[in-house]
């Protein structure tokens, strides 16, 4: 059966049969195999509602649809392949729809609005915009309580810049190129630096890249905000020097020999978090078993991403139209490791691709707490957030990281206990250029960064 007729089919038979005996033969047939065959997981000993699909009896969803948001990058690829591969259909929501956003403000608004009045209700999200949503601070002053339920991906990013600075020494160490930066401004401009939202990720890799080298991103740069699908024709036309952004873009540049990538973000920091899955908490406390299934069927997918073996299939599914539109070999050797960085310099390590579900430091997929208060300390460092927010940082993650509905999807899912976090911490982090983040000395942490707003 091929793809575009058995997404036709299985839409229309499930609308007609609901949750019968046949829509579970059908779905046992189509899309993949029954709960014991789960990866990480063990065969099932309790009951199933409905046999052939991963539904426990009393685990049935409140409802079987999901209104979820994506940006077409590298990160979005566990909600794609859930849709695509019928995880979502094999913990009971067949209905979930999974669907690209404009740019990181419409993904914004229409979380605001909620899927009631037409927008979404969750999905794919850059850290700390399920917390800066919880606290009303990018809605217009009204407070959308969020959780994040898990990580999406470690690493798959990268700082790509414009032909014009080839030969200059833009490199991942940037030690002694101030005066570059300095000779850029005596001529009347700034170098030019680009991210797809502010206050968020990707700016936070452009500007820990930039003052580690001791470059001022706000003296020095200026500092824009460009839709991902948008970077490669801004930067051709020379409306930028660089920016931060999730593969196929960064790749692009040097495919469409534009210019070279200065640095992946894993060079910067190693099996870095990345981006987060993340849904209303109305939409949450209210649909309790739904979201354990979705969190089963991102997991799920997640490991299905996470062996290379499918990465060729993946690179298929997210090349088509209505998810990523790029040639699937723009996508195919960021998957495999395998950069070309320009300026004669290549990687083929399988270690620096995008991971789904473990990397070099263990789980992907569990959304450590220590993480999300980096990303809040960062904040505070650049005056995004008031100082304060350092002695309120754990309740607000508290609140905000639901790192306890993960662990209990990942125990009904099978998932072994070694490959379950202790710890809400995954202890002290270090970036190249030696700076330690201990998640139990924030304040330590930024003083010992040189540039900083706080």
């Amino acid at each position: 059966m091929d793809h575009h007729l058995r997404q036709i089919s299985r839409r229309k038979f499930l609308a007609t049969t609901g949750a019968s005996a046949a829509a579970s033969i059908f779905l046992k047939g189509c899309l993949g195999a029954p709960p014991e065959d789960t990866p990480g997981g063990t065969a099932a000993s309790s009951p199933t509602a409905n046999p052939g699909t991963g539904v426990k009896a009393g685990q049935e969803p409140e409802v079987q649809t999901a209104k979820l948001g994506y940006i077409p990058i590298v990160e979005a690829a566990p909600l794609i392949i859930a849709k695509e591969k019928g995880f979502f259909a094999k913990y009971g929501m067949p209905e979930v729809q999974v669907d690209k956003q404009a740019n990181w403000g419409a993904a914004r608004d229409n979380v605001k609005i909620g899927s009631q009045g037409g927008g979404i209700d969750g999905g794919q999200w850059q850290m700390p915009m399920p917390y800066l949503i919880t606290e009303g601070l990018i809605t217009d002053g009204k407070a959308i309580p969020m959780y994040v339920l898990a990580q999406l991906n470690t690493q798959g990013n990268g700082i790509a810049i414009a032909g014009k600075h080839q030969g200059k020494g833009l490199g991942l160490k940037l030690d002694g190129k101030k005066a570059y930066f300095d000779q850029i401004m005596a001529g009347g401009t700034r170098f030019k630096a680009a991210y797809t939202f502010p206050k968020a990720n990707q700016e936070f890799w452009i500007r820990y890249w930039l003052a580690a080298g001791g470059i001022d991103p706000e003296q020095q740069v200026e500092l824009l905000t460009i839709p991902a699908s948008q970077t490669v024709a801004d930067m051709k036309r020379g409306a930028m020097d660089a920016f931060s952004t999730g593969d196929p873009w960064p790749y692009r540049i040097v495919a469409d020999k534009i210019g070279f990538i200065s640095a992946l973000t894993a060079e910067i920091w190693k099996a870095h978090p990345e981006e987060y899955f993340a849904v209303r908490k109305d939409w949450v406390d209210k649909h309790p078993k739904a979201t354990k299934a979705l969190l089963k069927a991102v997991m799920e997918a997640q490991q299905w991403c996470d062996n290379f073996d499918n990465r060729t299939e993946l690179a298929k599914i997210l090349s088509q139209r209505q998810y990523f539109g790029v040639p699937e070999t723009v996508l195919m050797e960021p998957l495999m490791g395998k950069y070309d960085l320009g300026e004669g310099r290549k990687i083929d390590d399988k270690s620096m691709a995008v991971m789904y579900w473990k990397d070099s430091k263990g789980s992907v997929s569990y959304p450590y707490k220590s993480h999300d208060l980096w990303f809040i300390t960062e904040s505070v460092r650049w005056k995004f957030l008031p100082k304060e927010y350092l002695s309120k940082a754990k309740a607000l993650i508290d609140s905000v990281n639901r790192e306890d509905l993960w662990k209990a999807a990942a125990q009904d899912l099978g998932i072994a206990a070694a490959d379950i976090p202790t710890s809400t911490s995954r202890g002290v982090e270090e970036f190249f250029d030696g700076v330690k983040f201990d998640p139990e000395k924030p304040e330590a942490y930024l003083n010992s960064l040189k540039i900083k707003r706080v």
